[in-house]
């Protein structure tokens, strides 16, 4: 193809370039045609023989090319477009379309020259396509079809490598060998790959010499160096370069880091900080305490320094064990059995450490385990007595006599004083005191008889206390198992009821009775039934024993009046077989009652239907107590309606007497007495001879009580209290007091009041209007008011 020579031929002498790839064309197809040629064209025949002509082309596209970044002040010239039909008399003119034309790419559109505006960059876009048009400029008829071609960007060395990442991270074990991979890094340049070495990148380490090297081709990193301890250094930086242009001068570089740790590896053993470890711990250490905690060093870490502890010797087997602490290392010994000082007092172990997870590749280094010993010691420690026994089973018979021994305990102090032990019972589990123990010797007895049918079992506890320290104290419990004595009676099972028809027939049975016992024999209970020996001569009924702890009541005649007797009594005796034998005589009630042919039950006496059919106890208190409750509130109520119809003491309010007022309710406390002032009460000459009620007429006939008057003093309060009591013992001792709660006023104004007297009675007349002489035949209860009203002007006055 034509586009296939273009590149090498320069720019400029494009259009000589046209011609000679029309001259290359034309010979190409003379060749292949045979040598015909015509004038307008190029003809040949087909495999068919129909004859081809081919159109000779009138003008020639092309593919320009176009350097990246031109710094220029000219527009950069691309090339030329030429068409056959132009004669250049200028009537041609040439049309670009496509991408940039008109804005990147501009054409003259006489001379078919193309110019580029601006300056372009290949990174951003490698090649434009665009169409070229030839046209008649007075006709606008194309003189040529419309043809694409190519601008291509050349490409220049304008941009550095870039590596995807700005900072590597890598591991790599520690001792690896030489040449063991860690990471490969990626740089990128932007420029043309197929043009020239200016993307063509080349690696260098500039950082990180001896320990690691660098692929210059692939940007491997290896290690470099042999033996790399982490716990000598743990963490590497190595800046790696890439540069362009192959590498050589002129060539642009960019740089990266690369941070490499070296990951741990088992390479070494644990190891004891001590070779003897030394425990001092009390004998009262508990099972599963820790004794010591001890500890082996690894360098490594991780996984790597797991260790695990074990005892591979001891001269106590058994006595301790040793587990691993996974968060810390440590190995701690705990206790497997209790310590006893007084039977040995040191012990030695002989420990191993060993690493948890070891490294085949590092065998050769040495074992990876270490031994120490530990030595413990027990100290002395005051312990509590001990008993012989955890628990203590024993056992009395339920007719045991006080003071009775029914077993002992015993106790020793563990300690080398061996001091003695004193018992007591924890009384707290025998609050009825039913057993005591002897202090010294520890032996239990009884302090009262026991029943065994009320507490078959006692449980106790008793303690053990050191003389020399009661501090020290320790206690066991025991059990007093209360053996079974024949002492009780056997009864009814039950409190039977029964009844006889009047048409019974000798012989029949009316009831079944069977019996229980309190106590408990080992082969259980066997009772007899018989008829009382009092009763048997002229018994009605009669007893017969089933063999099998029940009996039959039976009649022994034919017929039975309920007029003549309603009700029987049977006693019947029960005794046990249990030695020694007990019996008691139960009573069974037997009343007459009519029944039909069936013998069911149709009509039995009061008595017998009482006894039979009437209420419980209970439900008769209930009745009685409803009763008493209905009889209460109706009492209350026609008390509330008697009440309402009292007349009060003063009917008439225009009764100008200061009078008693009545009231239902209590007063309010303190709070009452705001509603009067009681200044008037305060005036020692209100402690006068006791004065008259003045809610009475003064017909009646009493002789005041007479009372010494008592001095004037300063304590106005003691004289409001003296007068207020004098008058409550007043009208306590009234016997016309009124029979209801009331409340009494005393109205005394004083003397010289600057107000004067407010009494309604002056609101009528005045004191010269009015003869007060009347008062004085009142007797002696208006004494007071005749002294003050009765006497003369001059009295007054005075």
């Amino acid at each position: 193809m034509v586009s296939d020579f273009l590149p090498v031929i320069s720019l400029p002498r494009f259009y000589i370039c046209i011609d000679f790839v029309k001259t290359f064309l034309e010979r190409h197809i003379e060749e292949t045609t045979g040598g015909r040629r015509g004038s307008t064209g190029l003809t040949g025949q087909d495999a068919n023989g129909v004859p081809l002509r081919r159109s000779k082309r009138g003008w020639m596209w092309n593919q320009f090319f176009l350097l990246e970044e031109y710094t220029g002040t000219d527009m950069q010239y691309v090339g030329k477009l030429h068409s056959d039909g132009d004669r250049g008399d200028g009537s041609v003119r040439y049309v670009l379309t496509g991408e940039g034309a008109g804005s990147l790419f501009k054409i003259d559109e006489k001379s078919g020259d193309i110019h580029a505006t601006k300056r372009l960059d290949r990174e951003e876009k490698a090649y434009y396509i665009l169409h070229a048009k030839a046209i008649n400029r007075f006709t606008n008829e194309a003189l040529e079809g419309q043809s694409e071609f190519i601008i291509k960007i050349h490409d220049i060395n304008d941009n550095e490598p870039r590596f995807t990442k700005d900072v590597y991270t890598a591991r790599v074990p520690e001792m690896s060998d030489i040449g063991t991979s860690v990471i490969q890094v990626t740089a990128t340049d932007a420029d043309d790959a197929t043009y020239g070495n200016s993307a063509r990148v080349v690696y260098s380490i500039l950082e990180g010499q001896p320990y690691f090297s660098v692929d210059p081709e692939t940007g491997l990193i290896k290690t470099a160096l042999p033996g790399m301890d982490r716990e000598v250094k743990e963490n590497y930086q190595v800046v790696i370069q890439a540069k362009d242009m192959a590498g050589q001068m002129g060539g642009l570089s960019g740089t990266t880091t690369v941070s490499i740790t070296l990951s741990d590896v088992n390479d070494n053993p644990p190891r004891f900080t001590k070779t003897l470890y030394e425990f001092r711990v009390p004998e009262s250490v508990e099972l599963g305490g820790t004794v010591g905690v001890i500890r082996a060093m690894d360098a490594d870490i991780g996984e790597n320094a797991e260790m695990d502890y074990r005892i591979i010797g001891s001269d106590g087997p058994g006595m301790f064990d040793i587990t691993t602490n996974r968060s810390t290392q440590d190995g701690v010994i705990v206790l497997r059995k209790p310590l006893d000082f007084e039977r040995k007092r040191q012990y030695s172990l002989r420990v191993q450490v060993e690493n948890a997870h070891i490294n085949p590749r590092f065998f050769s280094v040495g074992p990876f385990r270490d031994e120490a010993t530990v030595k413990i010691v027990v100290e002395d420690v005051d312990e509590p007595p001990v008993f012989e026994r955890a628990s203590y089973v024993m056992e009395v018979k339920e007719d045991a006599a006080r003071n009775t021994i029914i077993g002992s305990v015993s106790a020793s102090d563990p300690d080398d004083k061996n001091s003695l032990v004193r018992y007591t019972i924890d009384r707290r589990t025998d609050m009825d005191r039913v057993f005591n123990i002897h202090a010294g010797n520890g032996s239990v007895y009884t302090l009262r008889e026991l029943d065994r049918e009320e507490n078959a079992w006692h449980n106790i506890s008793v303690l053990a206390t050191e003389f020399n320290n009661p501090r020290q104290i320790s206690r066991v419990p025991v059990y007093i198992r209360v053996l079974d004595v024949n002492d009780n009676a056997p009864t009814f099972a039950t409190n039977y009821e029964t009844f006889v028809c009047e048409n019974a027939k000798a012989n029949q049975r009316i009831q079944t009775v069977s019996a229980t016992d309190p106590d408990e024999p080992l082969g259980g209970h066997r009772f007899f039934f018989g008829l009382a020996q009092e009763a048997a001569g002229k018994a009605n009924f009669s007893v017969r024993d089933n063999k099998d702890n029940t009996a039959w009541i039976l009649t022994r005649r034919n017929s039975y009046n309920s007029l003549q007797k309603s009700v029987y009594h049977v006693p019947v005796v029960i005794s046990d077989g249990e030695f020694p034998m007990q019996s008691s005589t139960s009573t069974l009630t037997v009343r007459v009652c009519t029944c039909d042919r069936e013998g069911n039950m149709k009509l039995c006496n009061a008595e017998a239907l009482t006894a039979r059919a009437g209420l419980s106890t209970g439900a008769l208190v209930a009745i009685l107590l409803c009763v008493i409750i209905l009889l209460m509130i109706v009492v209350l109520f026609a008390a509330l309606r008697r009440q309402r119809k009292k007349e009060p003491l003063i009917i008439s309010k225009e009764d100008v007497r200061d009078n008693v007022v009545s009231y239902n309710d209590e007063g309010g406390g303190e709070e009452d007495t705001q509603a009067f002032d009681i200044g008037t009460l305060r005036n020692p000459e209100a402690i006068e001879e006791s004065k008259q009620r003045r809610d009475i007429v003064p017909e009646t006939f009493y002789p005041p009580v007479r009372r010494p008057v008592l001095p004037p003093t300063r304590d106005n309060n003691g004289d409001v209290r003296d007068f207020i009591n004098q008058r409550l013992v007043d009208n306590d001792s009234d016997p016309t007091a009124p029979p209801y709660d009331s409340l009494a006023t005393y109205a005394y104004e004083g003397n010289g009041s600057v107000a004067e007297s407010l009494s309604s009675l002056e609101s009528v007349t005045t004191e010269g209007d009015q003869d007060y002489n009347y008062l004085s035949e009142w007797g002696p209860r208006f004494k007071k008011l005749a002294d003050m009203y009765g006497g003369d002007d001059s009295d007054r006055d005075s």
